[in-house]
């Protein structure tokens, strides 16, 4: 049988350090408050992550956790769940599945995911190959995953160039410290600041998420949740 060819992504994508690099270059010329950023914290990493159903997983496992919590769960669930796929996941009872310290909505959620693509109404190769709009609205039609969800498995599991996450609270509290102002922005004014930064807002969104980290580090010194 033919090895399965690989659909092309909707547009362009990240993935290799050379495409932060160049996203940077980017930024730095059209936005001074991207350069300032830049110019504290250097290049962010990659943050390339699986994607299908697994990747869109992990996420689920990481909403409204912190980072080391999501990913001693998932620690647990990966190691714990073999084959990890869709059909494992729902062989498996709601007692098990807890016993790895998912929470009753993350499990309905998952289980929502995993009958999705077992019956054919979820299919990854094609999530990849449509656009912004239509990913997201594709994705938040499943019980339990969000806008957040949606754009978070288009930044980090697909690789998308201009990818961005508006509702994103680091991104916002970012935003707000850059600029030093009293309050963050909402989705709204963050997605209309974004519009500066295209056709790298995947780059804008990973500056940020490093600044914001990098900022509470500076502040928790003796001398002085990225998504």
């Amino acid at each position: 049988m033919p090895a399965r060819r690989r659909k092309p992504a909707a547009g362009p994508t990240i993935e290799t350090p050379e495409d932060i690099r160049r996203g940077c270059r980017a930024l730095r010329r059209r936005c001074r408050h991207m350069r300032r950023i830049h110019d504290a914290i250097g290049d962010p990493p990659l943050r390339r992550r699986q994607g299908g159903f697994p990747g869109l997983a992990r996420i689920v496992v990481g909403q409204q956790l912190s980072i080391a919590s999501a990913d001693a769960i998932w620690n647990r669930m990966s190691t714990g769940i073999h084959p990890f796929e869709p059909a494992a996941v729902l062989r498996l009872e709601d007692t098990e599945l807890r016993a790895l310290g998912l929470s009753r909505p993350k499990i309905k959620t998952l289980r929502g995911i995993a009958a999705a693509v077992a019956e054919g109404e979820l299919d990854f190769d094609a999530i990849g190959c449509v656009d912004e709009g239509q990913r997201r609205e594709h994705l938040t039609s499943l019980p339990g995953i969000g806008p957040w969800s949606a754009d978070i498995y288009g930044l980090f599991c697909l690789g998308a160039q201009d990818g961005f996450a508006p509702g994103d609270l680091a991104l916002q509290e970012a935003v707000r410290i850059a600029l030093k102002s009293e309050s963050r922005p909402g989705q709204d004014e963050l997605l209309a600041m974004a519009e500066r930064w295209k056709p790298w807002r995947g780059v804008a969104a990973r500056l940020l998420w490093s600044y914001y980290a990098w900022s509470k580090s500076s502040q928790s010194t003796p001398t002085g949740r990225a998504s």
